[in-house]
């Protein structure tokens, strides 16, 4: 999320931060600004509905317009289906799928009245897939990809896009907890069979991924989905910071 909002300030954006730890929202903003952005902050609880309303709220008042959504946030549970507790599997359920239907629902009505507006939703290789010991959390990726596919066919031929991204394994603080079991660089080794990748992605992948499809001209797409290669047509990034310049959006670091 820090990487996805660092490379759109790049691009002249301003950016409303969400995530429950200020000392990290602060840490984030201080780097957007560094990066030609301009960063506001809202400390949310994605688990609580009155919050993500409030979120959108803020962000409407304070700046009057809504350009882009990027839902990034996401928790993880790594435990046998057997051995997961009923609030673990309702945590990933309520971060991961619910809180994006929530944002997305509250925040499409001004949405509609950008010019060209687009909504990035994060999934996960899981969300199309499944492996071992995520039955939570591939639940929850599932689940946020059958939304992004319905919303699509609602959305079409309005001038609000979306897209849906299903990375491999990024290498970011959420890893880790993939499988707490192994070590980081055990785990971020090519050939470590939980995740079919040829390599691990660096954070800036994603990020890069984010900046271009959110440059797409709406006429474009509907709706398209990005698998862990992130293979965009190199035509696609010349419009960038033309189409990201002034944006104002929200990003969940």
């Amino acid at each position: 999320g820090r990487a996805i909002s660092v490379a759109l300030a790049r691009e002249a954006a301003t950016v409303v931060l969400a995530a429950r730890s200020i000392r990290k929202l602060q840490e984030t903003a201080e780097q957007v600004t560094h990066a030609g952005g301009k960063a506001e902050i809202v400390v949310t609880d994605l688990a609580e509905e009155e919050a993500i309303k409030n979120l959108v709220k803020v962000t409407t008042e304070k700046f009057g317009r809504l350009d882009i959504l990027v839902n990034n946030a996401g928790v993880t549970h790594s435990a046998k289906l057997e051995e997961t507790a009923t609030e673990d599997w309702e945590r990933c359920i309520r971060v991961n799928a619910r809180a994006p239907f929530i944002l997305c629902r509250e925040a499409l009505p001004m949405l509609r009245k950008a010019e060209a507006a687009y909504i990035v939703n994060i999934a996960s290789v899981v969300g199309v897939k499944g492996h071992p010991l995520q039955s939570a959390y591939t639940a929850s990726k599932h689940a946020l990809r059958g939304m992004t596919i319905s919303l699509a066919e609602e959305l079409r031929g309005s001038d609000v896009r979306i897209h849906l991204l299903c990375p491999g394994g990024v290498d970011t603080e959420l890893i880790q907890t993939l499988r707490p079991d192994i070590k980081k660089d055990d785990l971020m080794q090519p050939n470590f069979s939980v995740v079919t990748l040829t390599r691990f992605l660096i954070a800036s992948s994603s990020a890069k991924s984010v900046t271009t499809i959110s440059a797409f001209p709406p006429a474009w797409v509907t709706c398209s989905a990005v698998s862990c290669s992130f293979r965009i047509e190199r035509a696609a990034r010349t419009t960038v910071a033309a189409s990201l310049a002034n944006a104002t959006l929200i990003a969940l670091p």
